[in-house]
C-alpha cells in the first residue's frame, strides 16, 4: 500500500518549526517587553527608552553607522558586480568566488587579520573608531551586496540595451534609463541584506576597539545584567524598524515593476 501525502500534510514540519522557533520566541519577547520585573503590564520600558538621551543616541548612532556601511558597500559593489556580469570574462565565476571566499573563513579570524592590517597602517586604531568600524563592517558585508547585484545584472536582457542604443541613446543614457532602473531589485536586496544586520553587529566594534554602543551591544548588556524586560523591548524596537524597512523596500519593488513595464 502506497503512502500518499497531501500538500497540507507536507507543510506540517515547517508549521511545527515556525511555531517552536519563530512564533513562541516572539511571544516571549512581546511578553517581557510589555511587563516589568514583577510581571505587571507596563509601557514604562518604551517610555524610558525613548526619553533617555543615551539610548536614543545609541539608536541614531547605529542607524548612521549602518547607513554609512550600506552606502560604502553599494559604491564598491555596484561597479564591481556590473563589470563581473557584463564584461564577458571567461573566468568571471572565479573572480566572483574571490569576493565570496572570505565568507568561508571564520568571522573572528577575518576581523583579527583586518585589525592587524589597520594597526600596521594607522599605528593606533583606537584613534579612528568610526572609520575602522565602517571598514570592518564593509569588509564583512560586501559579498552580501555584490551577490544580488551580480545576479540582477546577469539577468538583464541585452536586447533592451541594444534597442536603446539603436534608438540613438549614448552609453550614459542607456545606463541611466535602462540598466539602472532594471537593477533596482538587486540594489534593494543588497541594501536589505547589509543595512539591517550591520545595525546590530557589535562584534566588529568590540574587536576594532570602538567603545561606542550600538543596538546589538545594548541588547547584550541588558541580557547580561538579567534585565529581560528592557532587552526584549529593544529587540521589539528593532523588529519594528525591520518591518518599516521591509515596507519601504516593497514599495521600491513595486515602483521597479512599473519602470520595467514602461521600458518594455
Amino acid at each position: 500500500m502506497k503512502l500518499r501525502f497531501s500538500r497540507s500534510q507536507l507543510c506540517l514540519p515547517y508549521a511545527v518549526f515556525l511555531i517552536l522557533f519563530v512564533i513562541a520566541p516572539l511571544i516571549v519577547i512581546v511578553y517581557y517587553a510589555f511587563t516589568n520585573g514583577q510581571g505587571n503590564f507596563t509601557f514604562d520600558n518604551f517610555v524610558n527608552f525613548f526619553s533617555n538621551g543615551n539610548t536614543i543616541g545609541t539608536l541614531f548612532y547605529s542607524l548612521f553607522l549602518s547607513l554609512t556601511t550600506t552606502v560604502v558597500c553599494l559604491i564598491i559593489a555596484y561597479p564591481t558586480a556590473y563589470i563581473l556580469a557584463r564584461s564577458g570574462f571567461k573566468k568571471q565565476y572565479v573572480l566572483l568566488m574571490l569576493f565570496i571566499l572570505p565568507m568561508w573563513i571564520n568571522f573572528t579570524l577575518r576581523i583579527t587579520a583586518l585589525k592587524e592590517v589597520l594597526t600596521a597602517i594607522e599605528g593606533n586604531i583606537s584613534l579612528y573608531p568610526f572609520l575602522n568600524s565602517v571598514i570592518g563592517m564593509a569588509y564583512d558585508f560586501l559579498p552580501f551586496m555584490i551577490l544580488p547585484l551580480y545576479t540582477c545584472f546577469q539577468k538583464l536582457d541585452k536586447s533592451l540595451l541594444e534597442a536603446a542604443a539603436d534608438l540613438g541613446a549614448n552609453k550614459f543614457s542607456v545606463f541611466l534609463h535602462v540598466t539602472l532602473p532594471l537593477s533596482v531589485p538587486g540594489i534593494v536586496s543588497g541594501i536589505t541584506m547589509v543595512l539591517l544586520p550591520s545595525m546590530t553587529n557589535y562584534v566588529v566594534l568590540d574587536m576594532l576597539y570602538n567603545s561606542t554602543y550600538i543596538m546589538g551591544s545594548l541588547i547584550g548588556s541588558y541580557f547580561k545584567a538579567k534585565d529581560w524586560n528592557n532587552g526584549s523591548m529593544i529587540s521589539l524596537v528593532l523588529l519594528a524598524i525591520i518591518f518599516i524597512v521591509t515596507l519601504i523596500t516593497n514599495k521600491f519593488s513595486d515602483k521597479d515593476n512599473d519602470a520595467r513595464r514602461t521600458i518594455l
